[in-house]
């Protein structure tokens, strides 16, 4: 659900062949936008009836299931060795786990919309972070700027010269915080499990099945059994796990195949735009002049900090 999610895809993708899907990318590209954009309006939809670790939990359930049935279909296997499963159990906390629990959180006191454009800042921290934890990445102007820019929109959505007035501070700081989980756990993978001769759905699969099995021993200690199931909300969690974890990798994963991860992961700039749009439509969230300006502006920011100089003239593909 972020552009942290499309770059751990490209170690795994470029010992993939790119092969093309009868359907059209630019299809599932809109699909893909479409799946996560509604993703945060089916967290709001599921805590209104749960608990935000059982919404997590029966996400991470539901979207596990999905890719052990990929798996299963074409006969991939977990991958082996305690090194790279320890790995994986890191990179489940910190690019399922935590952040999945932290928006679920979030959205008890904020709404979806805010929640989706806070995860739109995941750039901006993975280019400030990279920055620092990756010595390939070397600053730009542009990107400096980019990251400046960014950040003054964040500012705009929280309505800062207000000083942040009828803002939940709290739940905001979580949404922040889950959208800064995603560039941290993707150094992390990068500098763990690069390299990997495992395939990315065996090692997606693992990540999503520890993840799973970190939130049921979490689950029970914070809350207890529902003693009623309501049907919309559970459908909701059913969907954001199915699709917004699921087959959303898959789909994404095909697409970083396809056209390559840089072109995938600009559906990072589409999710905040539809999460704004299910969560005043569907939702009946209100929308004042700044959220609207501010995420333009925070994606702005993190369109000038992917930006990469230009190395020699552009090649024909």
């Amino acid at each position: 659900m972020s552009t942290a999610a499309t770059r751990r895809t490209v170690t795994a993708s470029s010992l993939v062949p790119r092969r093309r899907s009868r359907l059209d990318w630019r299809i599932r590209f809109g699909v893909l936008s479409l799946i996560w954009g509604f993703s945060f309006l089916f967290i709001k939809v599921g805590t209104e009836a749960y608990a935000p670790f059982q919404v997590t939990l029966g996400r991470l359930a539901f979207g596990t299931a999905v890719l052990a049935a990929a798996m299963a279909v074409k006969r991939e296997r977990l991958p082996r060795g305690a090194r790279t499963w320890g790995h994986l159990a890191v990179a489940a906390l910190l690019l399922n786990a935590l952040p999945f629990s932290l928006f679920a959180y979030s959205e008890l006191t904020i709404p979806s919309t805010l929640a989706g454009i806070c995860n739109a800042t995941s750039p901006l921290w993975g280019m400030a972070l990279s920055l620092v934890a990756l010595s390939e990445d070397r600053p730009t102007r542009r990107r400096v700027a980019g990251l400046g820019i960014g950040f003054l929109g964040v500012l705009t959505v929280l309505g800062a010269w207000q000083g942040f007035d009828g803002l939940d501070a709290t739940g905001t700081a979580m949404a922040l915080l889950a959208s800064l989980s995603y560039p941290v756990g993707w150094i992390y993978v990068r500098r763990t499990l690069a390299g990997s001769r495992h395939s990315h759905l065996s090692l997606t699969g693992a990540q999503l099945l520890l993840a799973t099995a970190q939130l049921a021993v979490v689950t029970p200690l914070f809350t207890t059994l529902p003693s009623r199931f309501p049907l919309v909300p559970l459908l909701s969690v059913t969907a954001l796990g199915a699709l917004g974890t699921g087959i959303a990798v898959l789909v994404q994963y095909g697409l970083v195949a396809e056209v390559g991860p840089t072109t995938a992961q600009m559906v990072t700039y589409f999710i905040p735009v539809i999460a704004t749009a299910a969560g005043v439509a569907v939702l009946g969230e209100s929308l004042t002049w700044s959220t609207p300006v501010g995420a333009a502006v925070v994606l702005a920011g993190a369109a000038l900090t992917q930006a990469r100089p230009r190395s020699g003239p552009r090649s024909q593909t």
